[in-house]
């Protein structure tokens, strides 16, 4: 199972900073840096510097490292659970977290904070802006989820 879920972070990595790379290029050629592609879904250049929904955005280098070091340290505690894997649907799962972590951790590193692009609205509605590793994130929990709850998941 730790092959499968490696595979699986190493595609996430390198689909999220290749995207990540493009759409940085291609929003950033439009002033303001906003693309509308439909009603309801535009291409922007947001710099998250906080975490989940923007929280924490205090702009300081401890902030910032300290959200790595933490990152790094949920990324070892989830490669254990990944080599103790038992289903693949978790292999999966947890691949998608930890690959879509280490594309967050590596812009970070390199811009001190977090390219967002992808942004939705609808109906008065607005959702933050999020990225491929965002995606990759959240359905990975989602499928740990799925698997806590099948009969006879071990869950680990």
């Amino acid at each position: 199972m730790i092959r499968l879920g490696g595979i699986v972070a190493a595609l996430v990595l390198v689909a999220d900073q290749v995207s990540k790379a493009f759409f940085l290029d291609f929003v950033a050629q439009h002033n303001p840096p906003v693309v509308a592609v439909t009603p309801f879904f535009n291409l922007v250049q947001v710099w998250n510097t906080g975490v989940s929904f923007g929280l924490f955005q205090e702009d300081s280098d401890l902030r910032s490292w300290t959200l790595i070091g933490v990152a790094v340290a949920v990324l070892v505690w989830l490669s254990i659970w990944l080599w103790r894997a038992q289903t693949r649907l978790v292999a999966l799962g947890l691949g998608g977290i930890i690959g879509g972590a280490i594309g967050n951790i590596v812009d970070r590193v390199r811009f001190g904070a977090v390219f967002d692009f992808l942004d939705f609205h609808a109906f008065g509605w607005h959702w933050p802006a999020f990225n491929l590793a965002d995606s990759t994130i959240v359905v990975g929990v989602g499928l740990l989820l799925i698997d806590g709850f099948r009969p006879n998941s071990s869950g680990t």
